[in-house]
């Protein structure tokens, strides 16, 4: 390749890392400016050039599906020709390639296996250490061990080293040890050898580099040229594999933006991104900030983003430079509470739809996994097809499937009173059930249990949003509820709009994107914003503002930007856009203003004694506030009760088919005197009006015979 064709159709920057001589070179990429195709230029320069043979050229990035695309790059390029290729893998996948090659000579004739499902072990370790060893739990604590492998932290080590993290453990830091030295004696007992994890392929591979001269020395002979992409996410372990791949060699190219870096609960650091013209005084450093992807309505938007962020991360930040033709301003939104918030994306996103925008160029971002309940909703109502990206769709989670599964161990339960299966008491049933399983009355710590508990808060907030509308709603009714919501959000495999995380969205791009439920607590997430009790972690808080960035960069063209203020539809508006949004949105939108609450589409009903709107299930259903007081007349009630008794024999069904506890007392206290004062109280609809209807109403005039009153 001659050196003008390598640059052949490229920018003055991206030129000027192609053509760097051999050496350290720091690439600080911006998102959408091209890095993939700069560094295989690069490569593809390099050999053709006659600088490095292809085969001598190691490529590492982070995963299979950019490995995957640096090699088809690369092809395309002719890198090669019939001899060896230039060898583009993800750091893991290089490691165990090398530590099967090197492993005779290094250990010998002891035979190692692949751990790739560690569950097992660290809950067998757990339960060793006397801790439980439920899902979440084991699923933190292997994270937790991940990281601390990651970073080069030895389980005895590891109480001081959180320490100085300031960060949050999933249980006590002693206990970690325990757990944490037992996974690592586990692995080493196979009878068949032994296991190693993925960071053990690392950890081999560095001793084996690092401790064995001749193994060294093949290597280095070997492999001359590195390349690393994403260099802002490298783990302490991975740097420690690179030093141990270069020898006191630089012939090192590296590709970041710090300004990106969103991984660090990994152990993943920019520092060595950061301090690289520190270690290499004499690299070639280029700035990459000509942004290919984003119309420069989006590229402004992301640069006043990480304009705000504060700290050594952010003095590096890239200023973009969009080159794209001009598209829309991108849209700020906000909302009463989060089904109008679906609703109007998905009415948005059906419009795109219609003016020829291709679903798979449609993503709808969010923060936790839990927030994607809302939008399956919407789009399975809408007929939008859809797919979640990086997680299953909410019912399909295998936390929510065994909440319903015991719900439905409740519902079959014959010791429950009517009150607390049917009507207000269901929510307390509902959370007394789901209890056993993670919901805990404040957010708890670790990721998968905070992931499970926002999950069953999901599920108990959406029974207060079934009762809204139904007030007389039993168990069975929520589960048939539910049932039908799980089978309908079964879309078929097909090209829909992306349903994701924040962090499953990083390096990928599409034409249209929503980022959605953008409040305090959700983004920044509230376990580092702080309380009374906890300060905030500044850290935590600028990690979430440049995930906030890596969002609004995945947009080519649409962008909508959108919060709700509660919850549930007509839920207390108790919440606040993300400070991350402050002096972003325009004075001519208006979500820029702090609006009043907008009127109620449905008009509240009022209190018949003190007139004021009533509030939760219960007041609506007796027409009055709790507090105020009642005019139950209780002769009438006892008669409701005992007619209620003999026609639910008669029927064969349970008492509070017939009518509950609350419908009682609220017919006893208002004493509907026609047919549409008693379909006014809620949970007596045209159905219940025409079967029971002659009788409670004559009931209710007087007409109480013996035989009903049974005495």
């Amino acid at each position: 390749m001659r050196a003008d064709a390598a640059v052949e159709g490229l920018d003055p920057e991206q030129a000027a890392a192609v053509l760097a001589p051999r050496g350290p070179v720091c690439v600080l990429a911006g998102a959408g400016t091209g890095k993939t195709r700069t560094i295989t230029r690069r490569i593809a320069h390099l050999v053709a050039g006659g600088h490095v043979a292809a085969g001598q050229v190691l490529a590492v990035t982070f995963t299979a599906r950019a490995a995957g695309e640096m090699r088809s790059r690369l092809r395309e390029l002719g890198v090669g020709g019939s001899g060896p290729q230039v060898q583009a893998r993800t750091f893991h996948a290089a490691a165990m390639r090398q530590l099967r090659y090197f492993w005779p000579q290094v250990v010998g004739d002891i035979p190692w296996h692949l751990l790739d499902r560690k569950f097992a072990a660290v809950s067998q370790a757990a339960h060793r250490a006397g801790m439980r060893a439920d899902t979440d739990t084991v699923r933190d604590l292997l994270s937790e061990i991940e990281w601390a492998k990651g970073s080069l932290i030895a389980p005895e080590d590891y109480p001081a080293a959180v320490a100085r993290a300031h960060r949050e453990p999933p249980a006590d830091a002693g206990r970690v040890v325990a757990v944490y030295t037992g996974y690592e004696a586990l692995k080493n007992r196979g009878e068949d050898g032994i296991y190693l994890d993925f960071d053990d392929l690392l950890m081999h591979t560095a001793a084996a580099l690092e401790e064995n001269s001749a193994v060294a020395e093949e290597f280095r002979d070997r492999y001359r040229c590195f390349v690393v992409d994403e260099y802002q996410d490298v783990t302490p372990l991975q740097q420690r594999v690179l030093d141990a791949w270069l020898g006191d060699r630089d012939d090192l190219t590296v590709v970041g933006d710090a300004n990106q870096t969103i991984y660090s609960f990994t152990g993943a650091t920019p520092g060595y991104l950061l301090d690289f013209s520190r270690r290499f005084p004499d690299a070639t450093v280029v700035r990459l900030e000509r942004d290919y992807r984003s119309t420069p309505q989006v590229v402004d938007l992301a640069n006043r983003v990480i304009g705000q962020a504060r700290g050594r991360i952010a003095g590096t930040r890239l200023k973009l430079i969009g080159q794209r033709p001009a598209g829309p301003e991108p849209a700020f939104a906000e909302f009463d509470d989060e089904p109008a918030e679906a609703t109007a994306v998905a009415k948005a996103i059906a419009k795109l739809l219609r003016d020829g925008v291709e679903a798979s160029e449609i993503a709808v971002l969010y923060r936790i996994n839990a927030q994607s309940e809302a939008y399956e909703q919407a789009f399975t109502e809408a007929g939008i097809p859809y797919q979640v990206r990086g997680g299953e769709g909410f019912f399909q989670r295998a936390d929510v499937r065994q909440a319903v599964s015991a719900l439905r161990q409740t519902a079959s339960r014959d010791d429950l009173p009517d009150d607390a299966v049917r009507g207000p008491g269901l929510v307390a049933l509902v959370r007394a059930t789901l209890v056993p399983l993670g919901l805990t009355e404040t957010e708890p710590v670790g990721t998968q249990a905070r992931e499970r508990w926002a999950s069953l808060t999901a599920l108990v907030q959406l029974t207060e949003e079934l009762l809204e509308h139904e007030p007389d709603l039993g168990l069975d009714g929520l589960l048939r509820d539910l049932a039908a919501r799980a089978e309908a959000r079964r879309p078929p495999t097909v090209q829909g709009v992306t349903l994701a995380s924040l962090h499953a969205a990083k390096g990928l791009e599409w034409d249209a994107v929503f980022l959605v439920g953008l409040t305090d607590g959700a983004l920044p997430i509230s376990h580092v914003t702080g309380d009374k009790d906890t300060p905030p972690d500044e850290a935590g808080i600028e990690e979430e503002r440049r995930l906030l960035y890596v969002g609004v960069t995945r947009a080519r063209v649409h962008l909508q930007l959108s919060w709700a203020l509660a919850r549930t539809e007509g839920g207390r508006r108790s919440r606040r856009r993300s400070r991350f949004l402050h002096g972003l949105i325009p004075d001519s939108s208006p979500a820029s203003r702090i609006v009043e609450p907008a009127p109620s589409k449905k008009r509240r009903p009022q209190c018949r004694v003190c007139g004021k709107p009533l509030m939760g299930s219960t007041a609506t259903m007796l027409g009055r506030c709790e507090g105020c007081p009642s005019n139950l007349d209780e002769d009438l009630l006892v008669a409701l009760k005992h007619w209620r008794r003999d026609r639910s024999k008669e029927l064969k069904v349970p008492a509070y088919v017939v009518f509950s506890d609350n419908t009682l007392v609220a017919i006893a206290e208002q004493q509907p005197s026609d047919d549409r004062e008693l379909v006014a109280i809620p949970g007596i609809g045209a159905k219940k009006l025409e079967q029971y209807g002659a009788e409670v109403l004559a009931l209710v005039r007087g007409d109480r015979t013996a035989d009903t009153l049974d005495i």
